[in-house]
């Protein structure tokens, strides 16, 4: 069943190369009226999968879709249609001495694979961004929103089809360890793997995987309160970052404080107590905290470098900014990194040395998002440096080949 599924998915996405950039476009929009008008369906599948989850786990948010939310995801798919495509677009172009032209085009990979965990937006997003970049995509979602996966995807294809294309352009997988492996071998089925989940996730795909992977969405992102930092901005920003959405890979799990700067820490994250936030200090960050702030536990080895994925956060105190720079060279996921400073010097040696996809200066890493970019919206958040790093959007989603014209020149040597 797999094979036939990967089978037929590389044969559609042949059939997606022959569409025009504006019969996609159309395509998309008619996928966003379509979601909304199911809206009802939808969530009734989704409430399924969110009665087998435990409310209090950290995946509930991630899980749950509402009105809201489809309407947001629909708006998005509208965005994305609004966007210059990312196809045949001339990268380089020159001519040799010997009168060969030779010009570098971007192109589409032609099959991606994406496998998430629970997170159903992801379904529609991802094969939207797909679909515009030209082609066809394989999902695999977790178990926990497989009734919610199923229906989106029933959506999808139908929408494929009145509008005259493959359905087999996007497909869902089976929940099952079983297809995952099966996918992660179909080397010539599949060009590239995309994880998009924890870092137990991450790091079995990438262990496991023939097809070259891109890796996404583990983030463990802190943010440096220098000596110069400014308290009413550090306390937005650090508020923001941790508790906009606690669940996403762009959350703050760490704040690094500045020695100097400890008798303003109990203002500095006062109004994380307000969203129940629990905070792990080290010893000086735990003394300066302690009786002025409600939830508060003593930081062990475990809490540092660790993504919490909850109303979480650690506190480290560090002497000055060499320091605060090793404490991300050793746990930082490469992900995103924040500094709050007026010293500006100090800013442009962190923004210098700190090795991460995206790093924010006076700012939180919350923004860290294919639509906060202006990139309409995102397949993952890449952590690594080949190809692709950072938000990825649809310029990141194609690769290119070369195209080279002549007049019957001949290679002599």
């Amino acid at each position: 069943m797999v094979k036939e599924i990967l089978v037929s998915a590389r044969e559609a996405s042949r059939k997606l190369n022959l569409k025009q950039p504006q019969e996609i476009d159309d395509l998309l929009r008619r996928l966003a009226d379509n979601a909304e008008k199911h809206t009802d369906d939808i969530l009734a599948a989704n409430r399924q999968d969110l009665a087998r989850m435990d409310t209090a786990s950290p995946k509930y948010d991630r899980l749950m879709l509402n009105a809201d939310r489809i309407a947001g995801i629909a708006d998005g798919l509208r965005r994305v249609a609004s966007l210059p495509s990312p196809l045949g677009i001339t990268l380089a172009q020159w001519t040799q001495p010997n009168g060969m032209r030779i010009s570098k085009v971007s192109v589409p990979f032609g099959v991606i694979g994406v496998i998430y965990e629970a997170r159903p937006n992801v379904t529609l997003d991802v094969a939207a961004l797909c679909l515009k970049s030209g082609s066809a995509v394989v999902l695999k979602g977790g178990s926990d929103a497989r009734i919610s996966n199923e229906a989106i995807v029933n959506i999808i294809t139908d929408t494929l089809t009145e509008c005259g294309f493959p359905a087999a352009a996007a497909q869902l997988l089976p929940p099952s360890h079983e297809a995952t492996t099966e996918m992660l071998n179909a080397t010539e089925l599949i060009d590239l793997i995309i994880p998009r989940g924890g870092r137990a996730l991450i790091d079995f795909v990438r262990n496991t995987s023939r097809v070259p992977v891109i890796e996404t969405g583990a983030g463990v992102c802190s943010c440096y309160f220098h000596d110069s930092g400014n308290l009413e901005k550090g306390r937005n920003i650090i508020l923001n970052a941790k508790t906009r959405r606690v669940s996403v890979c762009n959350a703050l799990d760490a704040l690094l404080i500045d020695r100097s700067r400890l008798a303003d820490l109990p203002m500095l994250v006062a109004p994380l107590a307000e969203k129940d936030v629990t905070i792990y200090a080290d010893e000086e960050a735990y003394a300066a905290l302690a009786g002025r702030y409600p939830m508060l536990e003593h930081a062990t080895d475990e809490d540092r470098g660790r993504e919490y994925m909850d109303y979480k956060m650690a506190i480290e105190t560090v002497g000055n900014i060499d320091e605060a720079l090793a404490y991300i060279a050793r746990y930082s996921s490469r992900h995103s990194e924040s500094i709050v400073a007026e010293d500006r010097n100090a800013c442009r040696r962190f923004v210098h040395e700190v090795d991460a996809a995206c790093v924010y200066t006076n700012l939180p890493t919350s923004f860290t998002d294919g639509g906060q970019f202006g990139f309409g919206a995102e397949i993952g958040i890449s952590t690594q440096k080949l190809h692709a790093r950072g938000p990825m959007g649809l310029r990141e989603i194609t690769t290119y080949k070369y195209l080279i014209e002549g007049d019957g020149q001949i290679r002599n040597s």
